[in-house]
């Protein structure tokens, strides 16, 4: 089975949830699944930046990120956090490489815009390709890619992306079989209550009757995007739970959400990602 797997930044923080979510992705590889990571780490952004004195600023909920922001993400994301996990999975006996966007033109992006403003948003882009045959080389050498949420531009730059649109788009890309996002919740909420299963449709609802919110609002729109482009179902668990992720990749039961969509749809492309499309989040830059 071809897995997408997305971390939630706040788990890559937690040093033994770290090694347990690692321990799950070797026993994955090594059972013939063909997995790719992808990672956030907005939390560990902020704070990083805080430590250089820097200060975050955000438009509509959207993080302004200039060239000295982006720099210090690049430099967290595909520096400090992908090397941690890679090296947890490796560590695994299962090898593991971070692979970010330059990496062999891994993954590109285009600039978001901000309304009518072109670069009001810096550095902040969406997901417009992958490279798929270089992805998939890796997969036949035995080697699991780790991607911190980056794009390069056409500019040659590289840009900031929301984790869990990229995850998304990258599932569409590779044509996976599964998503699954990795947070730091139990699934999706009604109340105290995780609701087990959900449509596409139902996602939506939930979002209009703002039952969910924060980070959420933002993975059941992006369950959204993948479930259109040919995705056949994605899971949502608590990156917490010991055996979650093994659960939720081979199992029918598993301790979190399954989203799928209410009538089988064609593979597509996702639509265009825009600022206003991604506003109801308050902080949407790598989660």
């Amino acid at each position: 089975m071809r897995l997408v797997i997305k971390l939630a930044g706040a788990l890559l923080d937690d040093t033994a949830a770290v090694e347990n979510i690692a321990q799950q992705i070797a026993q994955l590889a090594r059972a013939g699944h063909e997995l790719l990571v992808v990672h956030g780490g907005g939390k560990i952004f902020t704070a990083t930046l805080a430590r250089m004195g820097i200060q975050s600023n955000f438009v509509n909920g959207l993080r302004i990120t200039d060239r000295e922001t982006r720099d210090v993400g690049v430099m967290v994301f595909a520096g400090l956090l992908s090397t941690r996990l890679a090296a947890a999975i490796s560590r695994q006996g299962v090898p593991a490489v971070g692979v970010s966007a330059a990496d062999g033109e891994c993954f590109t992006a285009e600039p978001m815009q901000l309304g009518e403003k072109p670069g009001a948003l810096g550095f902040v882009g969406y997901l417009t390709g992958a490279n798929v045959e270089f992805i998939e080389s890796l997969w036949r050498a035995g080697v699991v890619p780790v991607a911190p949420c980056l794009g390069m531009g056409a500019d040659g730059e590289l840009y900031n992306i929301n984790a869990d649109h990229m995850a998304a788009a990258c599932a569409e890309f590779v044509r996976a079989d599964r998503l699954i996002f990795l947070t730091d919740v139990a699934g999706v909420l009604d109340g105290e209550k995780v609701l087990q299963a959900l449509s596409s449709e139902e996602c939506e609802e939930l979002i209009r009757q703002n039952k969910v919110s924060g980070g959420m609002v933002l993975k059941l729109e992006a369950c959204k995007r993948a479930l259109s482009g040919g995705v056949r179902q994605v899971r949502i668990v608590g990156g917490g739970v010991p055996d979650g992720l093994l659960r939720a990749a081979n199992g029918s039961k598993f301790p979190g959400t399954k989203v799928t969509p209410l009538f089988p749809v064609k593979r597509t492309r996702l639509p265009r990602h825009t600022a206003e499309s991604l506003e109801a989040e308050h902080e949407v830059v790598n989660r």
